[in-house]
Parts: structure tokens; C-alpha cells; sequence
């Protein structure tokens, strides 16, 4: 049976996919971004700006790799994740992270709890990303921020039509040979061409109760870094 979820992105499926691809997920993520993965990370962790005693709800966090450089900034983290198999590596990899199961449509945690809600790659694989929107909302302290870092649409028109005609179409490729899951890619492929741009997820936030949307491009847009104040 295919072990890969689809753009209906039924929470079961997309848990099951992530729980088989788990294992060699963050290294596949450095090679399928060019290893830019590291300095993704680099300028998101600058863009929080983490602080002692700060509360940080990293959402989707996978194997706690978004997570690791807040914690080691003092930030108290919880790194929250619906698939089992990415907790069980993550605890291998990061066993001082504090990690909780759950779904980002249904945060465990009451309202206002965060300094900070995050979600690095993991917005577009939720079923409903405005009501995901909508919860990290609710749980973020007034004055609080979200930040979400995901891939985007490249800004310059002929690069785009590269990277979405041609770099998409290779990652499927390139994960069977290398992926004991290529399926998953393939649907994570799709999940990014299907991913609306930069203005339209900064709307999508607004309506979701967010204020001043904003972002800021990486790598020409292949990623976009947006952030909203509650």
C-alpha cells in the first residue's frame, strides 16, 4: 500500500506519511533545498529572536530541528507534532526537547499561552491551514507574534518558471533513488506548487485574526518567512 498522503490532506494520511519518511527526513529536506535548509533556519531563529523565559509553541515541529536552536537560545519550547514517528526520532535526536502529540487544528494548550507560535513547512501539509491559523491565534498572548516559514513562489518570473517546471518535477526523481518512500515527495512536491504566494497566505492569515501580515522573501522566494502580531 502507498505510504503518501495527497492534496485532500486527510490528518491520518499525512501522519502516516511523515511517521514512514521520518527517519531521513531532515536530511533529505538539506539536499531537496539545496542545503539551504541550515540558513533557512538560521534566519528564522533571528526573525523570533528567542530569549530566556520566552514561550515558544513550535507547530509541525518533526524532529525538533526548527526547535533545537530556540531551546538553545534559552527559549522554553514546547515542539509540537501529529506524527508519532517523527516525535520517536526526534526524541532519539534532541532528547532534552520537550515534545507533545497533537493537531495543529486542535491545540492541546489553553488560550494564551505563547510569547510565540511557529510552524516551519508544516502549514501547508494541515487540512484547513486558515483554521490551523485560527488556533495558533487562540493560544498566542495578546501582543504576541507567529511566525511561519514555508516554501513560496519564487519573485522573479523566469526563475519561478524554472523552479516550478523543472526543480519540482526532479524532486520526485531525485526521491526514488534516494527515498524508501518516493510517494511522499512527490505529494510534498505538489503540495508546494499548489501553495498560494506570499500575498494571498498573508490575507489568509489576516482573516484568520492575525494583523499585519507581513513576510520576507529567502533565497528569491523560494521560501517566505511571514510573521503576524496578535
Amino acid at each position: 500500500m502507498s505510504n503518501a498522503a495527497n492534496l485532500h490532506k486527510e490528518p491520518e494520511a499525512v501522519a502516516s506519511m511523515f511517521d514512514g519518511v521520518a527517519k531521513r527526513y531532515d536530511l533529505l529536506n538539506d539536499l531537496f533545498s539545496l542545503g539551504r535548509t541550515k540558513a533557512w533556519r538560521r534566519a528564522l531563529t533571528i526573525i523570533i529572536d528567542p530569549k530566556p523565559g520566552m514561550k515558544i509553541l513550535d507547530i509541525a515541529a518533526g524532529t525538533g530541528s526548527s526547535s533545537r536552536p530556540l531551546v538553545d537560545r534559552g527559549a522554553d519550547v514546547i515542539a509540537l507534532d501529529f506524527s508519532t514517528g517523527m516525535i520517536a526520532s526526534g526524541k532519539k535526536r534532541n532528547p532534552d526537547l520537550t515534545f507533545v502529540q497533537g493537531d495543529a487544528l486542535h491545540l492541546p494548550f489553553p488560550d494564551q499561552e505563547f510569547d510565540v507560535t511557529t510552524i516551519s513547512f508544516g502549514l501547508r501539509n494541515t487540512q484547513d491551514p486558515k483554521a490551523a491559523l485560527a488556533e495558533a491565534h487562540r493560544v498566542t498572548k495578546t501582543g504576541g507574534k507567529i511566525v511561519i516559514q514555508e516554501f513560496s513562489h519564487p519573485t522573479n518570473p523566469i526563475f519561478r518558471l524554472i523552479y516550478m517546471r523543472y526543480l519540482m518535477k526532479a524532486l520526485p526523481t531525485i526521491a526514488k533513488k534516494l527515498a524508501s518512500n518516493p510517494e511522499a515527495y512527490i505529494y510534498l512536491a505538489e503540495s508546494i506548487q499548489a501553495w498560494p504566494n506570499q500575498k494571498d497566505l498573508a490575507s489568509l492569515m489576516e482573516e484568520a485574526g492575525w494583523s499585519k501580515a507581513a513576510w520576507q522573501d529567502l533565497t528569491l522566494g523560494i521560501v517566505a518567512v511571514h510573521i503576524g502580531q496578535r
